[in-house]
């Protein structure tokens, strides 16, 4: 790629000035300014513990019958899969979170195979062989895992406290297979502890006396893993059957590393949801991210000023996803939500789920790429740990979004996401370009071109090549629905 002449340059500011006719936005590299760092690691996935373990997970919308039983039973996942590896490492590095509501009642058996059923006091079973599968599967795909433990009744003393019998036990077993444990949450979501795990009545008195015991043990047994929390979702009222997150860190106190929370737009429809897909592309539903950051970054400043934020899980909806979640449309909220975060500072997006239920990024039966998966590895490839400001601002229809290449010393990676249904829009560059836009012939189809070439693995099972096109200096149209990544050189932030 070449730069345009400084002559050039000008006669493009010239053009594009207010009263020139041309309301095109200037991209130029060389302008572009360092406005922050995220982590190494920042677009990460779960692996939710019941699809280690096997269990009832949200029920295929083939199989209907909602209303009597949201639930199905899923055999393990097939973690030594070549096909999920190979997808999976070409994401890393990541961190995989193995948690999730089960994991608040899974006994870790400590044996190779379970029993005829749980403990008392416990839902499910993980067996040493299955946890081996998901270190040796971390360890292949280049991922740190990030777990959870269990608070269920048979974890506790008589007096109701919780004991730290069986995270010691996991921890103990995950260095036996030299493996670690990158980072630890004490439980899932205790803003909905009635309904995910823990004893009945429990409430935030209780989940501080608790957190507490797990910060002296962690600090004590396992000081190279990280304590994140408290992971919660939502900020309900005690009246409504949940705990506020202020709530619970009032009463727990500091010391944790990272400061987590979990966000949804919305609810599927297995739990209740009946929002219309058609408003995934409006301002008021992407701009959901920052509302739900914003209310969990002044928890952060006013409980535990100073830490590192990460969202340890999110998509766009619940109780595993609305069918939608598994076509394109769902892949602008997936991309801008990283742009929106990265941009605000927040270290770690952990999307959930890698491959279970209609918010995977991969299909669960045949490991296949959705959308999104597209949309990750292009985010994976091209954006880098180093935030830049664009030099233009995002507006209603225009999202604008850059970095440091991932690999390109020198180089910026800039995301344009365009949101219009109808309406193409128009960016001048200041600089030639390789550009890389992803569309389909409707937002709601699960196939995608990538510049007018279909996405799919090859007949050998690769990932296929993604061919840039190459593009001049000048004005830019980007089609209405969606989605550029334009590399260009001689970022003087980038070298």
């Amino acid at each position: 790629m070449r730069t345009i002449s400084r002559i050039a340059f000008a006669l493009l500011i010239s053009a594009t000035s207010p009263g020139s006719g041309n309301s095109a936005d200037i991209i130029a590299p060389t302008r572009m300014k360092v406005s922050g760092t995220i982590d190494a690691r920042f677009q990460s996935y779960n692996v939710e513990m019941v699809e280690v373990t096997g269990g009832r997970f949200w029920k295929p919308y083939a199989q209907k019958d909602m209303r009597r039983d949201r639930y199905a039973y899923r055999p393990p996942v097939d973690l030594a899969n070549p096909r999920l590896r190979r997808l999976a490492a070409a994401l890393g590095p990541a961190y995989m979170r193995v948690s999730g509501t089960w994991a608040n009642a899974t006994f870790f058996a400590d044996t190779d195979s379970a029993g005829s059923a749980p403990p008392t006091g416990f839902n499910s079973v993980l067996t040493r062989a299955q946890w081996r599968g998901a270190v040796d599967f971390a360890r292949a795909v280049n991922a740190e895992i990030v777990t959870s433990f269990a608070v269920s009744p048979g974890i506790r003393r008589p007096d109701g406290v919780w004991t730290p019998d069986q995270a010691q036990s996991l921890i103990d077993y995950t260095r036996q297979l030299g493996g670690r444990i990158a980072a630890a949450e004490f439980m899932n979501e205790p803003t909905l502890a009635a309904t995910n795990g823990p004893p009945p009545g429990y409430d935030a008195k209780a989940y501080g006396r608790d957190f507490r015991v797990f910060r002296d043990w962690m600090r004590r047994s396992a000081p190279e893993t990280l304590i994140v929390g408290p992971g919660a979702a939502g900020d309900t009222t005690s009246s409504s059957g949940g705990i506020r997150t202020r709530d619970l860190l009032a009463a727990s106190g500091s010391g944790v590393d990272r400061f987590s929370y979990h966000h949804y737009n919305t609810l599927s429809a297995r739990c209740g949801g009946h929002d219309d897909p058609v408003q995934s592309l409006s301002e008021d539903w992407l701009s959901r991210t920052n509302a739900a950051l914003n209310i969990y970054r002044d928890l952060r400043d006013a409980f535990e000023p100073g830490k590192p934020i990460w969202l340890t899980e999110t998509a766009n909806a619940a109780c595993g996803g609305n069918k939608s979640d598994a076509t394109f449309l769902d892949t602008f909220r997936y991309l801008d939500q990283l742009g929106r975060l990265a941009k605000a500072g927040v270290q770690v997006v952990m999307h959930n789920t890698l491959t279970a239920s209609d918010y995977g990024l991969l299909d669960e039966r045949t490991f296949r790429p959705r959308p999104n998966y597209w949309g990750a590895l292009l985010w994976r490839r091209l954006m880098g740990s180093t935030v830049l400001d664009p030099g233009m601002a995002s507006t209603p229809g225009l999202h604008a979004y850059a970095h440091c290449h991932a690999a390109t010393k020198g180089a910026a990676s800039v995301l344009l996401i365009n949101t219009s249904r109808h309406e193409s829009r128009s960016v001048t560059l200041a600089v030639s370009a390789e550009r890389y836009t992803l569309q389909a012939e409707r937002p709601q189809d699960t196939n995608v071109q990538l510049n007018g070439k279909g996405l799919s693995l090859t007949d050998d099972d690769d990932l296929p090549r993604f061919e840039a096109r190459a593009t001049s200096p000048g004005q830019v149209r980007l089609p209405p629905a969606s989605i550029t990544f334009l590399v260009m050189p001689d970022a003087a932030a980038c070298r």
